[in-house]
């Protein structure tokens, strides 16, 4: 399992951001942001915050979880495929939920509490 300074890294790259850069934004040097993608320290409260701001998902960095996203960053068709399923019975969502987890679960693309099954 990644610990914080893994995932923040992950962040971090995922932004294509230096180390410095990062660093800035979350008002430490460089070194201090090396420590913390190393684990040898863990950031704090505001460090999280002002990077959270530029983008990073906290709940990630922290427990490993990636945030939910929120609804209008859904396309044209996630959107449709949502109001679909509200439309259903509650049998029915419960089906339609199932029968999606199997899909993603067989594309090696779902995620179980934390644990990402891909197989890429």
């Amino acid at each position: 399992m990644s610990g914080i300074g893994e995932r923040l890294r992950e962040e971090r790259e995922r932004l294509r951001l230096s180390q410095a850069a990062f660093g800035d934004i979350g008002g430490v040097k460089a070194n201090a942001q090396g420590k913390y993608e190393s684990g040898e320290r863990f950031p704090g409260a505001d460090y999280l915050q002002a990077v959270g701001e530029v983008g990073v998902d906290v709940l990630y960095v922290v427990t490993g979880v990636r945030a939910p996203q929120p609804a209008e960053s859904f396309s044209a068709a996630e959107a449709d495929l949502v109001m679909h399923y509200r439309q259903l019975s509650p049998g029915d969502q419960f089906g339609a939920a199932k029968m999606v987890t199997a899909l993603a679960e067989m594309a090696g693309r779902y995620e179980v509490a934390g644990k990402n099954n891909d197989k890429e």
